[in-house]
């Protein structure tokens, strides 16, 4: 990816409400992500339905953006893929966005994160289910439209079963997004027994599977590129080094973005 954008290193930040009220917690993300390598942190920036204390993520905005660290606004739903009160509730939070950018030119919101969760819901469960994909393809777009008219990239989660469609399906959902963030979970266990190099193994064979089941006989420009997320109960105290475990292994293929961990929230458990 050397002629082509730097690979994303991200960070979720669950309760960015809780996070940025906290002392000094602008500036302890802030460090983190300095510590860890992170350029880009999804934060949860509504709080029963309101956007947070305004003037607080401006000053986070500001503290991230010094580092070079870009902030996307975290929008999670599990209905959203259902056109109606759902999805409208979803573009207004998006919207709320664009006026705080509008209204906060120096310090604003670099881009939308999307963690919508149809699959979640009974009826979308199992392994080859995807009857809600159509309506998720629908609500990527609508966001994706309305954020890219005001300069906010945009960005969604999706879970592995979701690259295991038909072609038309995979088509449809690595089109309507430009980036999209694969939650590559479950693969090992911080307290499995297994040595650091085996659940590297098993992580280089796993993302390089799943990057060649996305595109195959996908060729040509227009389609999304993937982000790789990895999650702390998995690898513990390794997963810095299974995050560059996913840089090393896939530093040849165009679609790979680069990774993401999960979650700074995570990382804060225990501290003072």
């Amino acid at each position: 990816m050397a002629d082509g954008p730097p690979r994303s290193h991200g960070l979720w930040v669950w309760k960015g409400a809780a996070i940025l009220e906290a002392p000094s917690g602008a500036e302890r993300l802030r460090d983190f992500c300095r510590t860890y390598g992170i350029n880009e942190v999804y934060v949860s920036l509504f709080s029963h339905g309101d956007l947070s204390d305004v003037a607080a993520v401006s000053a986070l905005a500001g503290q991230l953006h010094a580092v070079n660290v870009r902030v996307e606004a975290l929008l999670s739903s599990t209905d959203a893929d259902e056109a109606g009160p759902h999805r409208e509730k979803l573009l207004d939070h998006v919207r709320a966005i664009v006026r705080f950018n509008s209204q906060h030119p120096a310090s604003r919101i670099d881009g939308i994160h999307l963690d919508i969760e149809p699959q979640q819901r009974k009826e979308n469960k199992g392994a080859g289910n995807l009857r809600f994909l159509p309506g998720l393809v629908e609500a990527f777009r609508a966001v994706r439209a309305l954020a890219e008219a005001s300069g906010l990239s945009v960005n969604a989660d999706i879970q592995n079963k979701l690259l295991k469609g038909s072609l038309d399906e995979r088509r449809a959902l690595l089109q309507s997004m430009p980036r999209l963030t694969l939650m590559l979970y479950e693969l090992s266990r911080a307290d499995d027994g297994t040595s650091s190099d085996q659940k590297a193994q098993k992580l280089r064979a796993a993302s390089q599977q799943f990057l060649a089941m996305a595109y195959q006989d996908l060729p040509g420009p227009g389609s999304a590129t993937l982000i790789i997320g990895l999650r702390t109960p998995d690898y513990g105290e390794l997963l810095p080094q299974m995050l560059k475990t996913l840089d090393d292994a896939n530093a040849a293929n165009a679609h790979y973005q680069g990774w993401a961990r999960h979650s700074y929230n995570d990382a804060l458990k225990g501290s003072p």
